[in-house]
């Protein structure tokens, strides 16, 4: 098993992410903006506190439509059980816990703090390019 494959050579490092009182519209626009479909929620600290999704927002807008108005902010809609891996973590591991659980992404943490974000793209392009390595060596 490749010992290489860890979540730090692969994540980003400038993930999009909000603070616990900013208005959902600011959100939305960020996200859709950076193509993102979620997005870690960090106080001060920089401490994860949270996770506000694309999904969490349609909610919110869909009751804004009927009322023409938008009052949420971050903390009404995040969730506060994040799942979070840390910069060591292996990517094969990873790749594992995606199949069990549904999140397509994960804060990368250290000592509480975000370092940076990683999803399912970047665990593929990890896996893809130790396959093609795989393959060289073969041949």
């Amino acid at each position: 098993m490749p010992e290489n494959l860890k979540v730090r050579d692969y994540m980003l490092m400038r993930p999009v992410c909000f603070t616990a009182k900013q208005p959902i519209a600011e959100v939305v626009h960020s996200l859709l903006e950076h193509k993102q479909l979620g997005a870690p929620v960090i106080n001060e600290q920089k401490h994860v506190i949270g996770w506000i999704s694309e999904q969490d927002c349609l909610k919110s807008l869909l009751e804004a439509t009927y009322h023409c108005e938008t009052v949420s902010l971050v903390e009404d809609l995040m969730r506060s059980d994040v799942l979070s891996v840390g910069p060591e973590t292996s990517i094969l591991e990873l790749a594992q816990s995606m199949l069990m659980q549904k999140p397509k992404m994960y804060p990368v943490i250290e000592q509480g703090k975000l370092l940076g974000l990683i999803t399912r793209e970047e665990v593929l392009a990890g896996i893809d390019k130790h396959l093609h390595s795989c393959y060289k060596q073969v041949s």
